[in-house]
């Protein structure tokens, strides 16, 4: 009897999974281990991995749909056995590609028949482009593992046609792509002598700093699955847990010293620790001093976790994701750092595996390294509290009966009431600025 595999849920948020393209054809011989299929989650895009020795026999679901977890994927079985769709299967979803229309030409102006004028410069019409995969809000819609394929080989992405769901470009796209020959871009004038796309481009001197693909239009964009997963844990965030925020200032300046005499010193070694290293290893300190903020709320009570698990966010396309350092507390600030940056690396791109953006404990959110001073982050279940942390300021500061000018770093605690009342949460914002405000301690 032929064995069905079907879309696994392969992350804790996960309800549909995007068949991003398929390694085997019906009719191929398979074995245990080998990969089937890229399936793209909401978090990450990953191999399926075949179960069973045989035969692919059947495929259900055709690449670029989205299939739901528990659906079935393909069949594997005895070569000429037959198998037919379980009557059970949901139909894997599809949408049709959204295609903008195209610029309309822009014409010369009409030449005046009084007294001869200087000679207008020839006006440019737009060109006609293929189809493009841009959604109604003016992004191109592209996965990362594409984005990332379509830079090495040096190809366009906004010239490539997207067969994935609601024309998104995906890395078979990008492949085709690269098999083809090229064609010349060319602008045609309206005089009609022909010139080049770098002239064209020449005509509206802000093209180098406008991307054309960012520029906003009315409309909607369909959610993806990593987006339709934000809305709904935020929302049940914000709506289920009572936040209620603390900020403290810290002196930033003798974590600046530090920083970079180390990085100074062992530059030579290729290391480069960032700010936010020490704030994981000070707030992994800061939970273990403070332990009752180490804790999640559940139906039951409130859970308090043996182990410290840090996780932090990084921006990706189409929203964020939170890899985890585990047991944060046991590491130097220069292991934080490394794994920091391999998961970092590997977040962006789509290639971490469920159980490194899983079971943190406590989060971190930084975009000081974006300019902001100071925000409230939202508490992501089910940890008790998120740390935000803003830019380091030049400022001010009184020393003594001296002004003097001093480095300030804003952190702003958002806490669950249920589990942390607010000398709880000021009690952890103290020990955390301890720790940074004598950075040396966290070396040991």
């Amino acid at each position: 009897m032929a064995q069905i595999i079907d879309m696994p849920k392969l992350s804790d948020t996960m309800t549909v999974g995007t068949l991003v393209k398929w390694l085997k054809n019906e009719g191929d011989a398979v074995k245990t281990g080998e990969m089937l299929a890229e399936v793209e989650t909401d978090k990450a895009t990953m191999e399926l991995e075949c179960f069973f020795d045989g035969t692919l026999l059947k495929r259900f679901a055709p690449a670029g749909s989205q299939v739901a977890i528990g659906a079935p994927l393909c069949a594997i079985g005895k070569p000429g056995e037959k198998v037919e769709v379980p009557a059970t299967a949901p139909a894997p979803k599809a949408a049709a590609p959204i295609v903008p229309p195209a610029p309309a030409p822009v014409a010369a102006p009409a030449p005046k028949p009084a007294a001869p004028a200087p000679a207008a410069a020839p006006a440019v019409i737009a060109p006609a482009v293929p189809a493009m995969p841009v959604a109604s809000s003016g992004r191109l819609r592209i996965s990362p593992l594409a984005r990332k394929l379509a830079a090495e080989k040096g190809i366009d992405p906004a010239r490539v046609t997207g067969s994935g769901p609601g024309g998104r470009i995906v890395r078979a796209d990008i492949l085709a792509a690269a098999s083809r020959p090229a064609a010349p871009a060319t602008v045609p004038a309206a005089a009609g002598k022909p010139t080049s796309a770098k002239s064209a481009a020449d005509a509206w001197p802000w093209r180098s700093v406008l991307d054309t693909t960012e520029i906003q239009a009315d409309g909607t964009t369909p959610l993806s699955n990593m987006r339709s997963v934000i809305a709904r844990r935020l929302v049940e965030s914000k709506t289920t847990i009572p936040h209620f925020y603390l900020e403290i200032e810290v002196d930033a300046g003798p974590l600046g010293v530090l920083r970079s005499q180390l990085n100074a010193g062992l530059a030579k070694d290729g290391v480069r620790l960032s700010v936010n290293d020490f704030v994981l290893k000070a707030s992994a300190a800061a939970l273990r001093a403070v332990p009752q903020v180490n804790s999640s709320f559940d139906a039951t009570g409130i859970k308090a976790h043996g182990t410290v698990h840090v996780s932090f966010a990084v921006a990706i396309e189409d929203g964020l994701i939170t890899p985890v350092v585990k047991n944060t507390d046991q590491k130097s600030v220069f292991e934080i750092s490394v794994e920091a940056k391999d998961l970092g690396k590997r977040a962006r791109d789509k290639k971490l595996a469920p159980a490194e953006f899983t079971g943190g404990t406590f989060c971190v959110s930084n975009l000081g390294m974006m300019g902001i001073e100071r925000f409230s982050a939202i508490i992501n279940p089910p940890n008790a509290a998120i740390l935000a942390v803003g830019a380091t300021v030049t400022k001010p500061v009184v020393k003594g009966d001296q002004i003097v000018v001093g480095e300030r770093m804003s952190l702003t605690l958002s806490c669950d009431h249920r589990v942390v009342d607010g000398a709880l949460g000021a009690k952890f914002l103290n020990a955390l600025k301890d720790h940074l405000e004598n950075p040396s301690l966290l070396l040991l």
